[in-house]
């Protein structure tokens, strides 16, 4: 089967998962800030290695990214990305700091960092969360790292631990918002190997001959 040409059920199945994950996230973002956040999924698709660059503005693009390594029984690489705009517009919205700016505070700002490792980690650990629940396989996440560099750098250092990379990429596009902030987007990427992919569509129940 053609993965990049799935079917509206097909999709709709997943973006399902991408909403409980991001309604998961947005209460325990606003737990943890005391304030309503609302999250959504405006869109899923599934995409190949060319298209995703593409998504993200293209290898040479200057990207934040959370990266997650899976193992278990679904290995797979997990990112969360966001724009240099959008990841600065957040960090000024979850710290109060509205002068912050990454080219020269993200890495001096243990703050800034702080704020953006537990934002991914949310909102990754909820996708996962969903995901898992729904599949019914474990997937636990490893320590999360965080990336500030071109987006080609970023996505190959990602996936320099799986064995075999697939050739397509679950894409999860997520809405944050809360009162205090302009509607930030970001993306969340999933990167199988093959055997993790045909996993995920057996589980949901579609062929993949």
């Amino acid at each position: 089967m053609e993965y990049s040409n799935l079917s509206g059920m097909q999709l709709d199945a997943l973006r399902e998962v991408g909403n409980i994950g991001a309604g998961n996230a947005a209460t325990s973002m606003s737990i943890l800030l005391d304030r309503k956040i609302d999250m959504n999924v405006p869109s899923v698709s599934i995409v190949d290695y060319n298209d995703m660059m593409e998504i993200i503005g293209g290898p040479e693009e200057l990207i934040v990214a959370i990266v997650f390594q899976i193992k278990d029984e679904f290995p797979c690489t997990v990112y969360f990305i966001l724009s240099v705009d959008e990841a600065e517009h957040l960090i000024q919205d979850l710290t109060g700091n509205k002068d912050f700016t990454l080219m020269n505070d993200l890495y001096h700002n243990e703050l800034a960092m702080s704020a953006l490792k537990e934002t991914g980690n949310i909102v990754i650990g909820s996708y996962l969360s969903a995901l898992s629940d729904f599949i019914k396989y474990n997937m636990h996440p490893s320590i999360p790292y965080l990336s500030f560099d071109m987006a080609g750098a970023v996505l190959t250092a990602g996936l320099l631990e799986i064995s075999e990379v697939s050739d397509y990429a679950i894409v999860i596009n997520t809405s944050i918002l809360s009162d205090a902030s302009e509607n930030i987007q970001g993306h969340f990427f999933l990167l199988p190997e093959p055997e993790s992919l045909s996993k995920l569509f057996e589980a949901l129940g579609i062929e993949n001959d």
